[in-house]
């Protein structure tokens, strides 16, 4: 295992490093395993799903970078316009932009917002959106961050529901059920559609799974 960098923030530790297993790159944050660009299906997935239940995705809003795969997963679909990152991390941002992690951001339909995703998502005009994808943590129970929390419960899903036009979908990541999820999702919007998603995980099989509610407003 080799270290490509390393931050410390009032959050933390943030650590990239190499795997000399497999040559992935992972990321950690305070020691906790976040990501890696070998097994991506999950957040493609989160992409996809959400791009699936869309008629028009102009502008979608993506809670967490990561290592870039689920932006670019919009980004390949060409009925995306704008797509706004809420990063809560700088010096994940500054390591896509130096070229440390494949950068997704040259792409002039993406903007970076450094910060809370509750208050990047606050900052929307309501109605403004066409799709939220969440994907901050491990899921609401294996958070990065503890204070991560409050994205999970009813009280935010309905500030990202509220930002959502017409037949605009909220579609959450987690690592493992999550029955307080898929309920919290189910209260604001009525409904909640679950995936599971199998993968490999450094030779595991594992499963995560996507969280979806629909907005039902008229346009």
């Amino acid at each position: 295992m080799s270290e490509v960098a390393r931050a410390v923030s009032e959050r933390g530790e943030l650590v990239l490093r190499r795997r000399t297993d497999d040559d992935a790159l992972e990321l950690r944050v305070n020691g906790v395993f976040v990501m890696d660009d070998v097994e991506t299906s999950s957040e493609e997935l989160l992409a996809s799903a959400a791009l699936a239940s869309v008629r028009r995705p102009e502008r979608v809003l993506v809670g967490g970078l990561g290592l870039g795969y689920t932006v670019r997963a919009l980004l390949a679909d060409p009925r995306v316009g704008a797509i706004v990152v809420a990063e809560i991390e700088p010096e994940l941002v500054a390591w896509m932009r130096t070229g440390l992690v494949p950068s997704v951001l040259d792409d002039p339909r993406v903007s970076v917002v450094v910060g809370d995703v509750r208050d990047v998502v606050l900052a929307q005009d309501d109605a403004s959106l066409d799709a939220v994808l969440l994907d901050v943590d491990n899921g609401p129970d294996f958070l990065v961050y503890n204070e991560n929390s409050a994205i999970y419960a009813p009280a935010f899903l309905a500030e990202c529901a509220s930002r959502l036009r017409t037949g605009g979908v909220l579609t959450v990541w987690s690592s493992s059920v999550s029955v307080d999820l898929e309920d919290a999702v189910a209260s604001v919007f009525g409904t909640c559609a679950v995936r599971p998603v199998p993968v490999r995980l450094q030779g595991r099989a594992e499963e995560y799974y996507v969280y979806q509610g629909t907005s039902g407003r008229q346009r």
